[in-house]
């Protein structure tokens, strides 16, 4: 796949270039249903496939209340889950106030059709774009008639499951129910970190964690408690382990924390980038009248959490 993230000189002259638009925030299994209708309709006519997304979030821009926003990609996770998925060509828009502000009209000439001149654009049935979304479906088909290319419906049944899983996507992972967000992501929700010093205090009863700081302000964090998670570190391997998002009520309860305990792990990996993958929820946060009892509770955590994961490897 190829990532094209300015429009002028940078765009390549596309073969029947079949596109649809969209932030893609999770490219989950309604997204995907929408990218197996671009790619068939690529192959029949001998064409290329196009996503055009946008960075930052279109509601970073246009919303009352921007920093309320919790995405489910980092643009990076976006960029390597639609090339697994076989796009051939992924166009990120710099979104911002003038672009919004376009017409549907300006829109339709000037953005789509002067540096796409697409075979077929694909969207939703109720897809709007321009300045106060007076775009529509129908504007878009006429001009298609005119300027020489097919636009095709995405059908009401396939959006409002790409709309319902979103929702429950984000519900699901602020509420515990892991099980539900993995299945309409169609993999385990997971999320980068770099990883910094904690207080160390985990080595001292046996379970030394990797405490991470994310990057990324945007990026969707689960609720608080205790997960069954693997791990991908700096190098590529990938490791078993759980972790834990909180307070930590038993030993300071001031600041959340994400704190990482992988599996017969002795390696000093400070200041590395690592990958965790959520796959199971354990339990909720819990204070201890003292480290024996933490200490007793994270042995039982840590038998839970491996058993699942040999179970669903």
């Amino acid at each position: 796949m190829k990532v094209h993230r300015e429009l002028v000189g940078s765009l390549p002259d596309f073969r029947n270039a079949v596109i649809t638009i969209g932030t893609f925030d999770g490219v989950h299994k309604g997204h995907q249903q929408i990218i197996s209708q671009l790619k068939k309709e690529a192959t029949r006519i001998g064409g290329e496939t196009v996503i055009i997304t946008f960075h930052p979030h279109p509601r970073k821009i246009v919303s009352s209340v921007p920093g309320d926003i919790r995405i489910l990609n980092t643009l990076n996770e976006k960029i390597y889950l639609l090339q697994a998925a076989g796009i051939d060509h992924l166009v990120v828009i710099p979104f911002d106030h003038q672009f919004a502000n376009q017409s549907a009209h300006e829109y339709i000439h000037q953005f789509l059709f002067h540096y796409f001149k697409p075979a077929c654009v694909i969207i939703g049935y109720d897809h709007r774009f321009g300045k106060g979304r007076e775009g529509d479906y129908h504007l878009l088909e006429t001009y298609g008639k005119k300027l020489g290319f097919d636009v095709m419906e995405i059908s009401e049944e396939v959006l409002n499951e790409v709309v319902i899983s979103s929702t429950k996507i984000r519900q699901a992972l602020l509420n515990h129910d892991i099980a539900t967000a993995n299945a309409f992501l169609g993999y385990a929700y997971s999320f980068e970190g770099i990883v910094v010093e904690g207080n160390k205090l985990g080595r001292t009863i046996g379970f030394p964690t990797a405490n991470l700081h994310i990057s990324s302000e945007e990026k969707l964090i689960p609720a608080n408690g205790v997960y069954a998670v693997t791990i991908r570190l700096a190098d590529g391997r990938f490791e078993k382990g759980m972790m834990n998002i909180g307070l930590r009520p038993t030993v300071d309860g001031k600041k959340r924390v994400i704190e990482v305990n992988i599996f017969n792990f002795n390696e000093d990996i400070y200041h590395q980038q690592i990958q965790v993958s959520v796959h199971h929820y354990l339990r909720g946060e819990v204070k201890f009248t003292g480290l024996d009892g933490l200490k007793s509770q994270l042995q039982t955590d840590a038998k839970v959490a491996a058993d699942l994961l040999t179970q669903h490897a």
